[in-house]
């Protein structure tokens, strides 16, 4: 770490090396932290694990993604904890604590990228990258009252960051307000392979908000209106055909398998003591079947079909981000992983379609942040950002 102090307790604490920066350059002026889940030279790579940490060494190469950034002129100043092995949404780490949130210090941050969320939240440094396989920059964005995003799958480089579930895992960002996340999207992101019409068509999820308590919907309503404003009203639809459990259940089969794949032949030689919760999911991916698996690709494939013909090249999906405000560091373990399936059947849109969404925050709730999201065609993140920003910022 490069700050001279951390109150956040965002960031692990590594000894300082100093990473060299373009002088001018796009981001110029900007500082950044990065998840440890990607490779900075002089650094090692922990995965929130004290396992991979000791296995890791100090790397020789950084992430290109990091390097973009760095070309761009951005200044970085360290690596922040992230949940172990990324298999979780909550931010507690069991092994190097637990990020603070910085726009409410009593709730939890959000994982996986618990850190990068906290630094950028609490003023630690302008951006932070993340990562987003089942939520994990969304949900922090929400917790944290940040814009973050899910970009396209495969928009972004993963080289020289560690897996979780590939065919979901995507490079994401958080930043506090619209200019500076529009800053970095234009280094990270590159031109639209589909940008949106200057004015997009604008859709509701309207199953996706029945799965809400009715004060979550009435603190997002205002949010909406904003939205609306801008784009017209919205046309009211539903987006899970198919049920949100039987998405959930396709999302849930096919990141387990991949994570097993990935994570697995470590955890059954070194035998590591997992935190909670990470030790369960773990134990759920071991015993996943190939039958589960080919069935819910089958379901992957036919929903990522029928979603992307919904959006089609000019409409924008609105729908919460998460299913409520971030819940309090005193709750259990089992209150968190109720929560964090129920986050799931939000969360899991986007990552079997493959689409981008963006969280903007546009709502509170019980004094904490909450956010609005919306998905766009493949191809349009940098024009969602764009206009993520504006509505905000607007």
């Amino acid at each position: 770490m490069l700050l001279s102090h951390d109150p956040a307790r965002a960031f692990m604490p590594y000894p300082s090396v100093e990473v060299p920066h373009a002088e001018t350059g796009p981001l110029s002026g900007l500082s950044f932290a990065v998840k440890d889940l990607f490779d900075v030279a002089g650094y090692p790579t922990g995965a929130g694990s004290p396992q991979m940490l000791a296995m890791s060494g100090l790397k020789t190469r950084t992430a290109p993604v990091v390097r973009a950034l760095l070309n761009a002129g951005a200044r970085f100043v360290g690596k922040t904890i992230t949940d172990e092995l990324a298999f979780s949404m909550s931010g507690k780490n069991a092994h190097f604590g637990t990020p603070v949130n910085g726009r409410a210090p009593d709730r939890i941050p959000g994982g996986s990228s618990s850190g990068s969320a906290s630094a950028v939240s609490s003023g630690l440094c302008d951006f932070a990258l993340g990562t987003d396989t089942g939520g994990s920059v969304r949900a922090p964005a929400s917790h944290c009252g940040l814009f973050g995003i899910r970009p396209t799958h495969g928009r972004v480089s993963l080289e020289g960051c560690h897996d979780l579930a590939p065919s979901f895992d995507t490079c994401g960002y958080f930043a506090r307000d619209g200019e500076t996340f529009l800053r970095v999207g234009e280094v990270l992101l590159g031109a639209d392979s589909q940008a949106l019409a200057v004015r997009p068509r604008l859709m509701l999820a309207g199953d996706a908000f029945g799965l809400l308590d009715g004060s979550v919907r009435e603190a997002l309503a205002p949010a909406v209106r904003k939205v609306e404003a801008l784009l017209g009203p919205a046309e009211a639809i539903d987006v899970a055909n198919e049920g949100f459990t039987a998405l959930y259940w396709a999302m849930r089969y096919i990141q387990s398998r991949e994570a097993w794949i990935v994570d697995g032949p470590m955890i059954e030689r070194l035998k590591p003591p997992l935190g909670p919760g990470v030790a369960d999911r773990f134990a759920f991916a071991q015993d996943v079947t190939d039958r589960q698996v080919a069935e819910a690709q089958v379901i992957r494939k036919a929903f990522r079909e029928r979603f992307k013909a919904l959006l089609g090249p000019d409409r924008i999906l609105v729908l919460p981000t998460m299913p409520d405000v971030a819940p309090l560091l005193t709750e259990t373990d089992e209150a968190l992983n109720d929560y964090r399936n129920k986050a799931l059947n939000l969360q899991c849109l986007s990552v079997l379609s493959g689409l981008p969404q963006v969280s903007l925050p546009l709502a509170t709730k019980d004094g904490a942040p909450l956010g609005l999201s919306l998905i766009g065609p493949a191809g349009s993140d940098l024009s969602l950002v764009a206009l993520a920003s504006g509505i905000v910022e607007g």
